[in-house]
This record gives structure tokens, C-alpha cells and sequence, in this order.
């Protein structure tokens, strides 16, 4: 039996480019009823995030975690466990991030430490605050991982595999 190609679906292919999402990470601190998050400079104005950021080649999740929260907040982070996995696209720019979330205990906090580029401070807020401004978050991913975390979502940091 003689198989003809689908020339229609040959086309598709080649006009089909890789999907590639921005892979982030986020800390979820809390301490004594109080979120750990980051002030930051942004096109739409100030607003408050997790400590967070992009994944660095060569770099394992849980690395790009502790680098960011000492980058952008000034506190060693001990990740304890994966809060969860958030897929958000950015509405106005189109981009998609892919975001690990952790949850952690702060260490040493290191004030005279330098912030990242665009980081205002570090600040602590409870959950009513954090509602209250909502609308101030970088995004939806910082009030739901958050909401996640007080109905206690939680993985092992064992269901991440690095090869």
C-alpha cells in the first residue's frame, strides 16, 4: 500500500516556530502573619511582587529561587518545599511566564546589601494589606500564590528533578 504525504500538513510544519515560555521563579516568605515582597519600578508604575525572577542557564529552580530573594529582598532563602506551578500570559505584551513558586524560611537579612536594578525595597505585608492592594500586584500569580499557600498547597522539592 503506497502512502501519500498530506501536503497541507507538511506546510503546518514548517510554518509552526517553537513555543518557548519564560521560565520564572517566586518565594513565598511568611513570618509572623506577614508576607515577604519586593517594591519595584514597572511600566504601569510601582508595584509589589514575590521576590522573583528569570531562570539563569546552568542554574537548577531551587538555585534561581535563593539567587533571586538575595537579589531582590536581601535575605538568605532555604526553599522547603514547591508551592506550585503557575502558567500566566501578560496581557498587554503577550508574553507567557511559567512561574515555580517555592515556599521557605528567611535567614540573615542583609540591609546594607544593594537591590536589583528597578527593586524600590523590601517590605512586609499581611494578608488583609495584600488584598487591599491588589490592584497594585505585578500580577495575579503574586495573590494566588499566596491564597494557595494559606490553603495549604504544597509539594515535596523531591518532584523536581534536575538532570
Amino acid at each position: 500500500m503506497h502512502c501519500r504525504k498530506d501536503s497541507r500538513f507538511e506546510n503546518q510544519k514548517m510554518k509552526i516556530s517553537q513555543f518557548k515560555p519564560n521560565t520564572t521563579v517566586a518565594a513565598i516568605i511568611e513570618q509572623g502573619g506577614k508576607f515577604l515582597l519586593v517594591e519595584e519600578e514597572t511600566d504601569r508604575g510601582n508595584r509589589y511582587n514575590q521576590p522573583a525572577g528569570h531562570l539563569e542557564d546552568n542554574e537548577t529552580l531551587v538555585q534561581a529561587v535563593t539567587r533571586e530573594t538575595m537579589e531582590e529582598a536581601a535575605y538568605d532563602f532555604a526553599p522547603t518545599a514547591l508551592l506550585g506551578i503557575y502558567q500566566w500570559k501578560h496581557p498587554q505584551s503577550n508574553t507567557t511566564y511559567l512561574r515555580f513558586a517555592f515556599i521557605g524560611k528567611v535567614g540573615i537579612h542583609y540591609p546594607m546589601q544593594e537591590l536589583d536594578e528597578g527593586i524600590i525595597r523590601a517590605v512586609w505585608m499581611d494578608i488583609d494589606e495584600i488584598r487591599e492592594k491588589a490592584n497594585l500586584m505585578r500580577s495575579p500569580q503574586v495573590l494566588t500564590c499566596i491564597e494557595d499557600y494559606l490553603a495549604g498547597k504544597s509539594y515535596p522539592l523531591e518532584v523536581i528533578t534536575n538532570l
